[in-house]
């Protein structure tokens, strides 16, 4: 299969880029600059251009890129850079597939568990509604930015991504330093659902949407067992040896990030993977402390 992605220098995109190649697909990576690469496909997302030297015969396009939700305090400023490199990125990306002839036949796009807003203890599945604050209404409009590729009769996937356990990037990667000098805990009251997932089985679940025509709309790359953050710290200070009694508060939280700490550190959101499972999708990490023990081996 051809298949082209956007974000493949990303956490997720490096290691999907190797493992398709590895199945012997050919892969395209799409890029912001020119390049001479014979693997690139160059564009610009907010302007909507693409070269079209090399992209005859796609067949599958899989959208990860996208401004990091967590690498700064969300000023105005940096919450209209998120909008602006996923909304108008999306819908860019949705108009030019809709003008490819043949046009693909899959677009999987990213979202994030954020859509569900947060939910305390109600366990979320793909038709559970919408949530409320910036990150859920940012999924919600981000998802809605492929209609364009949609009413071209192109499969639309969206993955609603978890937190992605690996030792490389997101949000394991900036929990290690505190936690293996043991002066990490739970943040807040430690109530609070986290949904996980390895990074394998999130390069898995691609693959599987990839070669599984009939899953279409949401679906939640999330591990089958979301733990409360007191449970989930507890377990990562145990995978490393380490005491994990050291609490971080809310209101601490709040002061050093802002309204992030609300919408990704303090909100709940207790997430099942339903389609993937009921499509018989097997995880290769289904329970957390075999998950960690796997990243931090």
């Amino acid at each position: 299969m051809k298949i082209l992605i956007s974000g493949a220098s990303g956490l997720v995109g490096k290691v999907l880029v190797e493992r398709l190649k590895k199945d012997g697909h050919e892969v395209l990576r799409l890029v912001r600059q020119p390049s001479q690469e014979k693997d690139t496909v160059s564009w610009s997302p907010k302007k909507g251009v693409v070269d079209r030297s090399n992209v005859d015969g796609i067949e599958a396009v899989v959208h990860l890129a996208g401004e990091s939700i967590a690498n700064k305090r969300w000023s105005e400023d940096q919450k209209q850079e998120m909008q602006d490199s996923r909304l108008r990125g999306t819908l860019n990306l949705s108009q030019i597939l809709e003008s490819f002839q043949p046009r693909p036949h899959t677009l999987i796009s990213a979202s994030a568990v954020g859509f569900y807003g947060n939910r305390g203890d109600e366990l979320l599945e793909e038709n559970s509604g919408n949530g409320t604050g910036f990150l859920a209404g940012l999924c919600k409009q981000w998802e809605e930015s492929t209609l364009t590729a949609e009413e071209a009769g192109i499969r639309v996937a969206h993955l609603r991504i978890g937190i992605i356990l690996s030792q490389e990037g997101g949000a394991l990667k900036k929990m290690l330093p505190p936690f293996k000098l043991g002066l990490g805990g739970r943040i807040g009251n430690g109530r609070q659902y986290m949904s996980w997932i390895h990074l394998d089985d999130v390069v898995e679940a691609i693959l599987h949407i990839l070669h599984h025509k009939e899953i279409k709309g949401p679906v939640n790359v999330v591990g089958p067992s979301p733990e409360t953050n007191r449970d989930f710290t507890r377990a990562l200070g145990a995978a490393l040896g380490r005491p994990s009694l050291f609490p971080f508060p809310a209101f601490a939280a709040k002061l050093v990030l802002g309204e992030l700490a609300d919408e990704l550190l303090l909100a709940s959101t207790r997430v099942q993977p339903k389609v993937l499972l009921d499509s018989g999708f097997k995880f290769r990490h289904p329970t957390l402390a075999g998950a960690l023990s796997d990243v931090l081996r």
